[in-house]
């Protein structure tokens, strides 16, 4: 799957955009410097997701490219180093 298919990165990239119009109107409201900072938090998170999964995506798509499709038992092993990356 290209990035470009990839439903789960538009989404998460779809929230931050959301997050973050939500902040400029908060800023134009002259709302409280706390509750923006819970938005910028959040924009923050929403993008970290974003790269994560973008950054995996890619992994996986050009691993695949290099070595062929990969076994089931081996995709299985790959899913413990998925889960591992997230901590990165």
């Amino acid at each position: 799957m290209s990035h470009a298919n990839n439903p789960d990165l538009k989404n998460r990239l779809r929230r931050a955009e959301g997050h973050l119009a939500t902040i400029t109107r908060m800023i134009e409201e002259g709302r409280d410097g706390i509750d923006i900072a819970q938005q910028l938090q959040a924009v923050i998170k929403a993008l970290e997701k974003a790269k994560s999964v973008l950054i995996l995506d890619h992994i996986d798509h050009h691993l695949e490219e290099i070595v062929g499709p990969i076994p089931r038992e081996d995709r299985d092993r790959l899913a413990k180093l998925r889960e591992l990356a997230k901590y990165l």
